[in-house]
């Protein structure tokens, strides 16, 4: 007589301890599932309406400034420590964790116009409107001591900003000019300038660390090399920039805030036309700010809003704004890519999520798994007309949402005018500009 006898490996069924998940044997076999597509859209349909309630972005607010937030350093040593200046003088070292402000120092007479830390996170320094340099110990004085700074140096005009280099002990200042200083000499090493008017920012590129770019009040964006103490080129724009900021992980790549409403990314190998134009503020951009993965950007307008953008996407993914918020004037995004700062009018600084919906703390195998296979999900079926329109609505201010359709009612008029020009001139005469040759004076070399 013949017997079969059916053997299995009990490993595969059979669970190792009671608190594990029971083994379920699944056949993938697509015939079986013949309602796979449309379950998974209803789970993305939900995932997506979920991530809309949990939408929560704003952390906290600290309070203690006596006047307006004016600018914003992060330590590069220390992710719960913040540096901000007021424009009352007064610097403050704040402790993220505690929220709590952990030391003051009234810096200088008049505004703070800038403030850096060293790459090295022992000191900082500071520049005001009484036409000083200050270098500060990031610790504070010992007991009995006074609070005094390391270094001053007193300039013959008002310095608008500052910052150091990456990795030497060197620092860059504007004003009149870009003067580049050593930490041990009361005069700067060289001084560059291109043309007559008032530079408002400079900044040091993360990774050509010898390369700087700032900005002037005559609508100029200038490249300097430190290496050759001269300038590189420059680009001139419709409208002034108000700063730049360097892409941390593109050495060539930096994104400039504009007065007229937009943000710019250019490649500094072709500076004629803009890699892309961010277009969603409705007012002045005042500061911009990276993200350490160079994905996105953050910046802060006049319209009393921040706005995240993708890199290589024109259109914002996230607005954030509150009620008491009033126009913002600085913005950071800290080092580990989860939080945003911004410093506003109102002597606030703000604390906010990079991901709005992000559940913060930790989080179980399952939970991250859940995430995962939700964000997934959200990904495969992002185009579809009610997903999209789900994830993209924002709740606006009334302010800000009169203003996007009196602009989109002006842009579609200036589009207009430019369709009856063209149709209605000699065939050739009239060409048609794109976007983002629109704004692009003239490049200089």
């Amino acid at each position: 007589m013949k017997v079969k006898m059916l053997s299995r490996n009990p490993d595969n069924y059979v669970r190792e301890t009671k608190l594990d998940l029971q083994r379920v044997p699944r056949n993938y076999d697509p015939t079986l599932h013949p309602f796979e597509i449309p379950r998974e859209y209803v789970r993305a349909l939900n995932a997506t309406k979920l991530e809309r309630v949990f939408a929560k972005p704003f952390l906290a607010s600290l309070d203690g400034h006596r006047d307006g937030v004016n600018c914003l350093a992060k330590h590069p040593k220390s992710l719960a420590t913040v540096l901000s200046g007021a424009c009352d003088g007064e610097v403050r070292i704040w402790n993220l964790t505690k929220r709590k402000c952990i030391r003051t120092i009234q810096a200088h007479e008049g505004f703070v116009r800038g403030i850096c830390t060293r790459f090295c996170g022992t000191s900082f320094f500071t520049v005001g409107d009484d036409k000083t340099v200050k270098q500060w110990k990031m610790d504070g004085p010992g007991y009995g001591e006074e609070d005094e700074p390391l270094h001053t140096i007193l300039g013959k005009t008002v310095y608008t900003g500052i910052d150091h280099h990456w990795k030497e002990p060197v620092f860059a200042t504007c004003g009149q000019q870009v003067d580049i200083w050593d930490e041990q000499r009361t005069n700067p090493i060289c001084s560059m300038t291109w043309g007559f008017d008032s530079i408002s920012s400079v900044k040091f590129n993360p990774i050509e660390t010898f390369l700087l770019g700032s900005c002037a009040s005559d609508r100029n964006i200038v490249l300097y090399d430190m290496r050759q103490a001269t300038p590189l080129k420059k680009v001139i724009l419709d409208m002034r920039t108000n700063t730049i900021c360097w892409n941390p992980m593109e050495a060539f790549v930096f994104t400039a805030a504009n007065e007229d409403y937009n943000l710019y990314t250019f490649d500094m190998r072709a500076l004629d036309t803009p890699v892309m134009v961010h277009m969603d503020h409705v007012s002045a951009v005042l500061d911009v700010d990276y993200s350490p993965t160079g994905k996105e950007f953050v910046s802060a307008s006049f319209d009393k809003s921040i706005r995240i953008f993708p890199v290589d996407k024109s259109r914002s993914r996230e607005v954030y704004h509150t009620k008491r918020m009033q126009h913002v004037i600085c913005v950071k995004w800290t080092s580990d890519s989860k939080y945003i700062m911004c410093g506003s009018d109102e002597m606030n600084i703000r604390l906010w999520k990079a991901n709005a919906s992000e559940k913060l703390g930790v989080l179980t195998s399952r939970e991250k798994a859940a995430t995962d296979y939700n964000q997934k999900l959200k990904e495969k079926f992002q185009h579809h007309p009610h997903i999209k329109r789900i994830s993209r609505h924002r709740h606006l201010p009334k302010s800000i949402y009169s203003q996007i359709q009196e602009q989109r009612i002006m842009k579609e008029a200036r589009r207009r005018k430019e369709l009856n020009r063209i149709k209605h001139s000699k065939p050739g005469s009239v060409q048609m500009v794109s976007e983002k040759k629109k704004h692009i004076v003239a490049v200089v070399k």
